[in-house]
């Protein structure tokens, strides 16, 4: 597993009986998480200060309980990134802090690759892989399918100082963004992508991962240019093993460009137990 261990402003102070404990900043919130199976005693006294407590419904979703007055937003940091903090009605905060070890890998491969790099980032959420890609010297394209959190990510954008940076801010649904892209012959050295376990499609049809990953990826391998640097798939859906994400790319990627592919875990360590919690999967191709 690789683990997220580079964060200052983040922590995962602890983990059990099915809640996180987390730090983000200075703020301490409580959320669920479907992974903590484990119901040992709980070892860090700070649960009983968290500044707000997310509660899940029975009938779906849930609220949170603010036992104090918090800010609707806040930023963290993550080296040079500056990232908004906002607490929603669905328990994300707006960061995932697990992706923080592929921001990292992304920055290292454009920051070697000694040439100019376009990167394609689908399901781009609040732009911390944009973010960190255009830092690192990289033209990006971030898509996602909603406005609103398209609007994060600019957010996030110039708060860390990056607002200036070739960054295209795309509002679409990212599969027809794609092939648009392809009829339009436009090419890109990575893509990263984090597609949604499930959703429903504007006539009302189900898409779940694990039936339309192989589409996906083969669908994004047409905009890839004749020397690609890497292709990035992240997921959260349990039913999905890192290993079939990377059996995809291997079929569909490497008989056309060579070079390798990983999958693993990702992960948060856990300051109370030394323990690190799972948070998803990655698979990588990346040239040799």
């Amino acid at each position: 597993m690789r683990s997220a261990d580079q964060w200052k402003d983040y922590e995962l102070i602890d983990a059990t009986g099915g809640n996180r404990l987390e730090r983000w900043g200075e703020t301490i919130l409580v959320r669920p998480d479907p992974q903590v199976v484990w119901k040992n005693e709980p070892v860090s006294p700070l649960w009983r200060r968290a500044d707000a407590v997310y509660h899940r419904s029975s009938k779906g979703g849930g609220s949170w309980e603010y036992r104090r007055p918090l800010p609707q937003k806040w930023k963290i940091g993550y080296g040079a990134l500056k990232l908004v903090v906002s607490p929603t009605g669905f328990k994300h905060t707006g960061v995932f802090p697990e992706q923080a070890v592929n921001w990292d890998w992304y920055a290292r491969k454009i920051a070697a690759a000694g040439r100019p790099v376009k990167i394609l980032n689908l399901f781009g959420y609040t732009g911390g892989a944009t973010l960190a890609c255009a830092a690192a010297g990289a033209q990006v394209c971030h898509v996602d399918a909603s406005k609103g959190i398209v609007a994060w990510a600019r957010e996030n954008a110039a708060a860390s100082a990056l607002a200036d940076k070739p960054i295209r801010w795309i509002v679409d649904d990212c599969a027809k963004f794609v092939a648009r892209e392809q009829r339009r012959g436009s090419l890109y050295d990575g893509i990263i992508m984090d597609p949604p376990s499930y959703g429903r499609g504007p006539g009302g049809e189900v898409w779940k991962l694990e039936d339309n990953i192989y589409d996906l990826i083969a669908l994004c391998a047409g905009v890839l240019s004749k020397q690609p640097l890497f292709v990035a798939v992240n997921s959260y859906t349990t039913g999905l093993s890192p290993a079939v994400m990377e059996y995809i790319l291997k079929t569909t990627l490497c008989g056309r460009y060579g070079g390798r592919t990983s999958c693993d875990e990702i992960g948060l360590p856990v300051s109370a137990t030394e323990g690190v919690v799972p948070c998803g999967a990655t698979a990588l191709w990346e040239e040799e």
